[in-house]
């Protein structure tokens, strides 16, 4: 019976980062969580999961979507920016125009992809990008920069003169949010199944401040307050679906 009821159970990918924090309360403190089988990881697996259709549901990196023939939206939530966003940024030693090449976040697929549109759109420069295949050394040295996404970005913060956000700049190039995951599903589920699981993202995002106490953080570099309510937008609105529409029709849908 165990074996039948785990195969049973609803597979859902979570994004392993500081911002999916309120979406991870919300789902553990509902009645749903003793139906999932919940996996947290960074946003590249949780891509790779889904394109090998071995998650039911996930915070899917949206870049992923282009990839996808089946699935479904099923939520008013996401990870998104209304502008800057903190957590994904280039950093560097010289201004963007100087830069001759970019690491790029092995973690990464959708901030990738922002990146090369913007710097083919806004910034109209062509350095040379590689894969960092480690989170060790990011390689921002000289005319040398690096882009890094989530939670490690934190500690980045003052170390280096010139940082570009992303987000903010997506936002000054087209007036637009920016959306980074979304909650699909990758097979019909029951009605009940989809309206809990919006109850419980819904209730963690208008607790933020339980969701942080309950991991008891203490990162004296991270203002968790600020950076879950002010930079993070969780809301998959109008706007956030004109411009997650916008950016999947104007990149390239190959991954690096």
């Amino acid at each position: 019976m165990a074996l039948f009821k785990l195969y049973l159970m609803i597979k859902v990918a979570v994004i392993s980062y500081l911002n999916s924090l309120p979406f991870v309360y919300g789902l553990k403190q509902s009645n749903l969580f003793q139906e999932i089988s919940l996996s947290i990881e960074y946003p590249s697996k949780i891509a790779e999961r889904v394109i090998d259709n071995t998650a039911d549901i996930a915070l899917v990196p949206v870049v992923v979507l282009n990839q996808l023939k089946n699935y479904e939206i099923i939520s008013d939530y996401c990870i998104g920016a209304e502008s800057s966003v903190d957590s994904v940024c280039l950093y560097s030693f010289v201004p963007v125009d100087k830069i001759d090449t970019i690491y790029l976040d092995y973690q990464s697929r959708t901030s990738v992809e922002l990146l090369k549109l913007l710097l083919k759109d806004y910034w109209k420069l062509n350095p040379k990008l590689n894969i960092l295949d480690s989170d060790e050394d990011f390689k921002i040295k000289g005319r040398s920069a690096a882009l890094v996404i989530g939670d490690r970005s934190f500690v980045l913060k003052g170390k280096y003169p010139y940082v570009y956000d992303l987000a903010e700049i997506w936002n000054k190039m087209t007036k637009l949010p920016f959306v980074f995951a979304c909650w699909i599903s990758t097979r019909k589920l029951p009605n009940r199944i989809i309206f809990e699981f919006n109850e419980a993202l819904k209730n963690g995002v208008a607790n933020i401040s339980q969701a942080i106490q309950s991991e008891a953080l203490q990162d004296n570099q991270i203002n968790y307050e600020d950076y879950l309510n002010k930079k993070i937008s969780y809301t998959y609105d109008d706007m956030k679906k004109r411009a997650m529409k916008m950016f999947l029709e104007r990149i390239n849908s190959k991954f690096i």
